[in-house]
């Protein structure tokens, strides 16, 4: 019952890239189709009426919280003017990651990557799209539980707050440095102009700067956790009045930024198959993970496991499956007891979850809203292959080796 996830995630790296316009008609009956399939057999065969609506809640919620920011960021209007630098395309990406602790990635990659298309409008490549990725809709929202989905999962099982930012923050700085150090040299190689040109004509004007207000409430109905449904609910409020104020007063903003719903459509029929599709292979790694790797429940194991799960999976069941599984091997009562006992465990866990979403565009969900906006504005933006081969494996993968070898490799 893994092979329609199989088939979907298939789907997702060659359609796209061999039969678009095949892809752009019929996607939602692939993933809906492929969903249904499974969804049978888990109500029929299974009668795991309890699974389904879990991940049923579980997809509620991770939609509604990104459509919300998806939906007021659209009604906030960056113009910038003036031609970006090598350096302060640099520094951008560095604000976006520290600005996607407060936002969370969904709400920092939405509301910069306009901007961050548009300063860089007449020389855009594929590298932009892929380290805006890499660094503001992923790594960089790597030391708050508002930071990432993963995160937000582990501060309701119970890990403080703060602990994620005292003990990733090495962790976080290293791979932002790699990671930043790489973008420079590339965006001078590329555009050599950019390294002198000057930045002092740049002019920054913000609209719609009242949204910042529902964005606020969506960011604090995260930490809204009883009744059920009632954190959806004041978030679904405050994108409705974002839209429709927006839309009533200030339209002119929606025109600039070629607002739409279509990338907000295309993203929940895509992750309600994979939704879907995907609990076989996560009751798999709820029930065995844990016997599988047996004693080698070592920091690097997980950093490896959990993050080669989460380039494929969504990030955040995988970290909740990890977690569990470290837990039912470590004998744990609760978070604060694994916390004592296997705290670097837990730290791969959460590290390896976050920065691995940015292999793949369906590791995390803001991936798919980057690729649709830089998609409608003609940016040369890599495939699902492309995206993997050209960018994730070059880039990625040496800096994930750098950090198993620093952090988790004793």
């Amino acid at each position: 019952m893994v092979l329609p996830f199989v088939l979907l995630l298939l789907s997702l790296a060659v359609c796209p890239a061999f039969a678009p316009k095949w892809w752009a008609r019929h996607y939602a009956k692939s993933a809906l189709g492929l969903g249904a399939v499974t969804l049978v057999y888990e109500l029929v065969a299974l009668r795991n009426f309890a699974g389904v609506e879990r991940v049923a809640c579980e997809y509620v919620s991770f939609i509604v919280l990104t459509v919300a920011l998806f939906v007021v960021s659209g009604g906030i209007h960056i113009v910038v003017k003036g031609r970006a630098t090598a350096a302060t395309n640099t520094a951008f990406l560095l604000v976006g990651a520290v600005l996607a602790n407060v936002l969370g990635t969904t709400g920092a990659a939405l509301l910069l990557i306009r901007p961050w298309l548009r300063v860089n409008r007449d020389r855009a490549r594929g590298y932009h799209v892929a380290f805006f990725i890499f660094l503001v809709a992923n790594i960089g929202g790597c030391l708050t539980p508002i930071g990432d989905p993963p995160l937000f999962l582990g501060y309701l099982q119970g890990v403080p707050f703060w602990w994620v930012a005292v003990h990733c923050w090495p962790i976080w700085a290293t791979a932002m440095g790699l990671l930043l150090a790489v973008f420079y040299i590339l965006d001078r190689r590329h555009d050599p102009h950019a390294a002198t040109a000057t930045a002092g004509d740049e002019r920054w004007t913000f609209k719609g700067l009242w949204n910042l207000f529902f964005l606020a409430v969506v960011v604090a109905a995260v930490f809204v956790q009883k009744p059920l449904f009632l954190r959806e609910a004041v978030m679904a409020a405050a994108a409705l009045s974002s839209f429709f104020l927006t839309r009533r007063y200030f339209q002119h903003v929606h025109q600039k930024n070629e607002f739409d719903f279509h990338p907000a459509l295309e993203m929940g029929v895509l992750f309600a198959g994979i939704f879907a599709t995907m609990m076989p292979a996560l009751d798999w790694l709820r029930l065995h993970a844990g016997d599988a790797l047996g004693h080698r429940l070592s920091p690097a194991m997980l950093f490896w496991s959990a993050g080669g799960v989460s380039a494929v999976l969504d990030n955040a069941p995988t970290y909740l499956g990890f977690l569990n599984a470290l837990s039912g091997a470590a004998r744990a009562k609760d978070i604060s007891q694994l916390l004592l006992e296997n705290a670097p465990g837990v730290l791969a866990i959460s590290v390896a979850a976050v920065f691995f979403g940015a292999v793949t565009y369906i590791g995390n969900g803001p991936n798919f809203f980057v690729k649709a906006v830089a998609d409608r504005r003609k940016v040369p933006t890599p495939s699902f292959i492309g995206y993997v081969l050209q960018f994730a494996l070059p880039v990625l993968a040496p800096v994930f080796v750098m950090i198993w070898w620093l952090f988790f490799s004793g």
